[in-house]
């Protein structure tokens, strides 16, 4: 019994880590973020709505400086202050906010963000757990072991829910009849913004694939909707 002790405490402790974050996410973003009201947004968010035949796809800005968009355990898609500010100085199209947009629809529709969030439980239960069988085995260098080998599985599933999250918002944007030239163009932009941050790391490190494999993957996707060979 002493011995499985351990994995129940670490099974108990993602319980409730797991429901502290979903709640903690909540409040973070019903204090931080208003409906989008923008017109112009508004007509893309009317498109992507129609293809999905649904009635309104409800977005709102989280205000927040950092360039992202984000899925909500609860379905609720946002975009950040800093990335509609890059739209209204024309750093960004609609058409390319529209792709970020359908990017989220992807996580939400495909089941990734409540499953991130459990993931995120697990994780630290998983951490826990390797770090008190391993300090056993290495002290001093156990935990530290353990938090390494749950951050690569973690940049794993996180890299595999983005590829899916990309073919997703590809087959939306094209039934919307915006086709996947703002998906690719976006990420053209994105990469020049960040490029000498991240890029020098191997992509299995990274949370999020690399852009230009992202680009091609889609690109692959287009050609092979339309018959084509990708560029």
């Amino acid at each position: 019994m002493l011995r499985v002790t351990p994995i129940l405490l670490a099974v108990l402790y993602a319980l409730v880590m797991y429901r502290f974050s979903v709640w903690r996410t909540k409040r973070e973003l019903d204090n931080r973020s208003t409906r989008l009201a923008d017109p112009q947004l508004l007509a893309v968010t009317d498109r992507l709505a129609r293809a999905l035949d649904v009635q309104q796809v409800p977005v709102h800005i989280y205000e927040i400086d950092p360039v992202n968009g984000l899925a909500a355990p609860d379905g609720r898609i946002f975009i950040t202050r800093g990335f509609y500010q890059k739209f209204r100085a024309g750093e960004v199209t609609a058409e390319e906010l529209a792709s970020v947009i359908a990017h989220e629809l992807g996580h939400v529709a495909l089941g990734h963000s409540r499953r991130r969030m459990i993931d995120f439980s697990g994780q630290n239960a998983l951490r826990t757990t390797l770090g008190m069988v391993l300090s056993r085995i290495l002290p001093g260098i156990g935990p530290m072991i353990a938090g390494g080998l749950t951050t690569l599985l973690a940049a794993s599933l996180s890299r595999s829910d983005e590829y899916e999250a990309d073919a997703y918002a590809a087959a939306l944007l094209t039934k919307a009849g915006f086709g996947t030239a703002p998906q690719v163009s976006l990420f053209e932009k994105l990469d020049a913004l960040t490029k000498g941050r991240a890029g020098a790391a191997p992509a299995w490190l990274l949370s999020h694939p690399k852009t230009t494999d992202r680009i091609r993957a889609i690109r692959a996707l287009d050609a092979r909707w339309s018959g084509t060979t990708p560029p």
